[in-house]
């Protein structure tokens, strides 16, 4: 995978750090906490903080992730490409980048070129996008996570 390749690059891009259960735990609770967000911010209809909030939520939870494998990651985009990695390796469920991506994009638009385009909140789509991701990372063992972190280092 290319984009891999030239994340590992920038400066900002994926390096490698020690797997961290603890921020992996964080992380994901950040999804959790998000999601309770989203639901007041829904009563709002303020379409820029109703879409920045839901990839957020998407986000959070995907980087647990990678905290649990021991990737950081500050690049959106280089974080999307380790997600389709993840998908091809069965880690994570097929369609999360996609998601990841359509949602980034609305987010973008809203937040940073107010185009006020609608959000669609589906409550329980983004319950079972999270609990996917829960099972992701019970799926983790350390030898799991050994064999992920020497494929990432070879790209």
């Amino acid at each position: 995978m290319k984009k891999i390749s030239w994340c590992k690059k920038q400066e900002r891009g994926i390096k490698s750090q020690e797997p961290n259960n603890n921020l992996s735990q964080e992380y994901y609770e950040n999804a959790e906490e998000s999601m309770r967000v989203l639901k007041s911010i829904k009563e709002t209809k303020s379409n820029m903080w109703l879409a920045t909030t839901k990839y957020y939520i998407e986000y959070f939870a995907v980087y647990s992730v990678l905290m649990k494998i021991g990737i950081k990651c500050e690049i959106h985009d280089c974080t999307i490409a380790l997600v389709k990695f993840l998908e091809k390796e069965e880690v994570i469920e097929k369609e999360t980048s996609k998601i990841l991506e359509d949602d980034k994009e609305l987010r973008i638009d809203n937040q940073y070129y107010l185009k006020n385009k609608p959000v669609n909140i589906d409550f329980e789509k983004l319950s079972n996008f999270i609990l996917s991701i829960k099972r992701s990372l019970e799926k983790l063992d350390n030898e799991k996570i050994k064999e992920l972190r020497e494929k990432i280092k070879e790209f």
